[in-house]
């Protein structure tokens, strides 16, 4: 068993032709009948399904054929199911008032006013159904074709109500019915389309050719033409292709597709820059080092246009509900025309229920927030996790690089022999100047900052985990902790910086104690507003877990006014969110992505902050935020409970709509012809309300 893991193969497979979540069904089943297929995911927005197999026991052109004959295309051709996009919120509400007033026209001047009788009178039968049936064959061919395969669709109960108006004389309410079999088609099409729109927009980010320079000339080739260690043209206005570092050249950048912050970015020789950024201004020499999917621009759009295959427990039970629906409608067809012997009524129920309005009213919500999220730089690997989301009630978050910037900063300085903060800070930046240790540099930035002059040093000594000693204008500067510098032990005020929380150096000049530096890191500014957003949201514990000090921790927790455990171990916090979920509690671990990973995995919504050009932190996570800005997280909850109450309405609207019409047809009172019309308004109804969550304007905070 252990080497068929290993002689497995994935595979991506373009199809076309799948409208709704029965279509993605209807090709999973055919895949994974197939003998070698271990596993198989079939995603609708990007058309594809990810295959794995062993190649010993079934190969590509099986696989093609197997979905062939459940009904889809493959391209033959990979790139011919790449998406594009074309923007799309004036064509759905257009496409909306059509459909409504095609519906509201059928059912008043057709069906209130009597044409459909007279037309009825005027056309001679046999003519009728002959139209009919040429109009309607290549649904009626599909629904053939999906009986052989043992499968009930919507097209399946469609045809039967059809032939049962015919078989009854009513060609024209068969008419009817072929006709919104075309309007519901399109309608699931477009409502798909829907789906996938945000994706493609971001995928419309995307460069397709780059400037590349090769042997002095600059040419102009396809994207997938470029390699690792091209050197890639950026101008002004233009998009950069790749993932790389700036070798020559100076620009202004905005990040916003990979981030979603739109304040500008300087790239500089030496620094690194993602595919889809703008350059504002400038122009840059990249060295290629990712291209296509393997850079972040590139795994984000995979991430987010493989989310669907992470269904939450509302979109499961959808699901499975759809699977027993239609045999449910045949069921209640038969006993309506076992009770009542009306096969008009029996032909209406069969009708009216056709809708994939349930299979639709969870995950076109879900995608739809998720590919916003996407283009705000949040990224969410599936539904199940906006679900949870939105049931939280304990965030447990990390302390350095996630509260804190992750940087230590000079915040106190305190002579102790007379001379001024500026003279001892720029005795301890020229000790310093040569130490790779991360107190160091924050002594040489405070330095820096406040424009000091730093004095050159000679007899530079280091030793590791203690200080550092120079020689300095003549004088003899030590830099380091109370452990180098002994007579530092009983200070007054280093106490009372400890207590603090902070980090202390001492600064000895000659021998003599001389000053004490504090350093921390510094909280994020946005912090203290993002947990009181989170209170006000519902979340009823919020708690500080740190691999710190004790006093760093309080010191820390007292700020923002929440508990904190101090010196934990990965495995102490895994500890610590299983205790939580144990009492039946929904996690969120906030946490930077790499050392926290483990517990981020172990939450039941691990979300990591600030992982653009991360890849460990973007898997690790199931939530990832590509900028360093802890007001998305209030913002998640927002989008996590504004998409529940959508799926909820569209799960409410569709179970109530066809109840009502069900039980309207099975009672006579809705004829086939209006029962055709009234099953294409569940899915308008559907698309409708999914479509506010694309609404970007529609702002979650005030940033």
């Amino acid at each position: 068993m252990r080497e068929n893991q290993t002689n497995l193969q994935k595979l991506e497979i373009p199809i076309q032709g799948m409208d709704c979540a029965e279509c993605t069904r209807h090709v999973q089943q055919a895949i994974a009948a197939l003998p070698g297929v271990q596993s198989v995911e079939v995603f609708l927005t990007s058309e594809k399904a990810v295959v794995h197999f062993d190649p010993s026991l079934v190969s590509l052109p099986i696989i093609q054929q197997a979905v062939q004959k459940a009904g889809y295309q493959v391209p033959t051709q990979v790139e011919s199911a790449k998406l594009t996009y074309t923007p799309t919120s004036k064509r759905l509400n257009a496409f909306l008032v059509f459909v409504f007033a095609f519906v509201i026209f059928v059912v008043v001047f057709g069906e209130w006013l009597g044409f459909f009788d007279k037309l009825n009178e005027l056309v001679p039968r046999p003519l009728g159904i002959l139209a009919v049936l040429l109009a309607g064959m290549p649904v009626f061919r599909n629904a053939i074709a999906a009986t052989l395969r043992k499968q009930i669709s919507s097209h399946s109960l469609m045809t039967l109500g059809a032939v049962a108006a015919l078989f009854v004389g009513e060609w024209v309410a068969g008419a009817i019915v072929v006709v919104f079999m075309y309007v519901g088609t399109t309608i699931e099409r477009f409502t798909a389309q829907q789906a996938r729109q945000a994706i493609q927009a971001l995928a419309s980010l995307v460069p397709q050719t780059a400037c590349v320079e090769r042997d002095g000339n600059e040419i102009h080739i396809p994207i997938s033409q470029v390699q690792p260690k091209d050197l890639v043209i950026v101008k002004p206005g233009e998009k950069i292709p790749v993932d790389g570092i700036v070798l020559s050249g100076q620009a202004v950048l905005d990040q916003s597709s990979i981030t979603g912050e739109a304040m500008p970015l300087e790239a500089v020789k030496g620094s690194f820059v993602y595919a889809s950024s703008l350059v504002k201004s400038g122009s840059l020499r990249i060295l290629t080092e990712r291209v296509g999917e393997d850079t972040t621009f590139g795994r984000i759009i995979k991430l987010v246009s493989e989310a669907e295959a992470n269904r939450g427990e509302v979109q499961r039970l959808a699901d499975r509900f759809s699977a027993y629906y239609l045999p449910i409608v045949l069921g209640v067809a038969g006993l309506t025309f076992l009770f009542s012997r009306n096969l008009l009524a029996t032909a209406s129920v069969l009708v009216v229920a056709c809708s994939c309005s349930i299979a639709l009213a969870t995950p076109i919500a879900m995608l739809a927030s998720i590919g916003v999220s996407a283009k705000r730089g949040i990224v969410i690997k599936g539904g199940k996790f906006i679900e949870v989301l939105a049931q939280a009630t304990v965030v447990l978050v990390d302390k350095t690089g996630t509260l804190t910037i992750g940087k230590p900063q000079i915040t106190d300085i305190v002579p102790l022999n007379g001379m001024s903060p500026d003279e001892l800070l720029a005795y301890a930046a020229a000790a310093e100047r040569y130490s790779e240790h991360p107190l160091a540099e924050a002594v040489l930035e405070a330095a820096t900052a406040k424009g000091l002059s730093i004095p050159p040093a000679q007899q530079f000594e280091s030793q590791s985990g203690l200080g550092v000693r120079a020689r300095v204008m003549g004088s003899l500067i030590e830099v380091g902790s109370a452990r180098f510098l002994s007579q530092t032990q009983k200070l007054s005020v280093a106490a009372q910086l400890k207590e603090q929380g902070k980090t202390l150096l001492y600064l000895a000049i000659d021998g003599k104690p001389s000053a004490v530096l504090a350093a921390s890191d510094r909280l994020r500014p946005e912090v203290a507003q993002a947990l009181k957003e989170l209170r006000h949201l519902g979340i009823q514990h919020i708690e500080l877990l740190t691999g710190d000090n004790e006093r760093a921790a309080q010191a820390m927790a007292s700020q923002l006014q929440i508990p904190a455990r101090a010196n934990l171990l990965p495995e102490d916090k895994i500890a610590i969110v299983k205790a939580f979920q144990a009492q039946g509690k929904k996690v969120i671990m906030v946490g930077d992505g790499v050392n926290d990973a483990p517990a981020l995995a172990q939450a039941d919504v691990g979300i990591a902050m600030g992982v653009a050009g991360s890849d460990i932190a973007i898997e690790a996570a199931h939530i990832a935020l590509l900028r360093e800005d802890w007001r998305l997280v209030p913002d998640l909850l927002r989008i996590a409970r504004r998409t529940m109450d959508v799926v909820r309405m569209n799960l409410i609207f569709t179970a109530v709509y066809n109840l009502f019409g069900l039980s309207l047809a099975a009672l006579g009172i809705l004829p086939p012809t209006i029962a055709a019309a009234a099953q294409s308004l569940p899915d308008l109804g559907i698309l409708a309300n999914s479509a506010r969550l694309l609404n970007e304007k529609q702002a979650l905070s005030a940033h």
